[in-house]
């Protein structure tokens, strides 16, 4: 394969792999939303975790509301500002989002139970470089649109 079909492929393969995400599309949601908040640098409101997740504000305030309902996210008010609020992983919420990555690395160990080890380790590193980059890439972006 060429480096340009190579290159071409990415979208395609990025989609396929989320198709195939060994989990349903609620754990998905949810676990989203709670890598969100506990990757935040600072407190999250729902509006930030709309646009962190780019999606409008209903969309996301009824993530949240799921994840309340389920103990998994509480309300605060925040430290800055006590008129605002945002948003806390419960321990119940931190024990999920562990629950999940603990099924992912499995997942992940088991289709690239054939790979070499080094290969293995690589594309962990370099996936996880992809998605910190990819992250601010996307903060760019919407800096530049506001």
């Amino acid at each position: 394969m060429s480096r340009e079909d190579a290159l071409d492929q990415i979208g395609p393969a990025l989609s396929r792999l989320r198709r195939r995400t060994p989990a349903s599309s609620r754990d998905l949601s949810r676990n989203l939303v709670l890598n969100v908040v506990a990757d935040a640098p600072g407190e999250l409101t729902v509006g930030g975790l709309a646009a962190e997740m780019g999606v409008v504000q209903p969309v996301a305030s009824r993530t949240v509301a799921a994840c309340i309902a389920d103990g998994l996210l509480r309300r605060a008010a925040s430290q800055a500002d006590g008129r605002r609020t945002v948003l806390e992983l419960t321990e119940r919420g931190e024990a999920e989002r562990t629950r999940f990555a603990a099924d992912q690395r499995a997942a992940f160990e088991d289709i690239t139970a054939g790979w070499p080890p080094e290969e293995r380790l690589q594309f962990a590193r370099l996936l996880v470089r992809y998605t910190a980059d990819a992250g601010e890439w996307s903060r760019r972006r919407a800096a530049k649109e506001e």
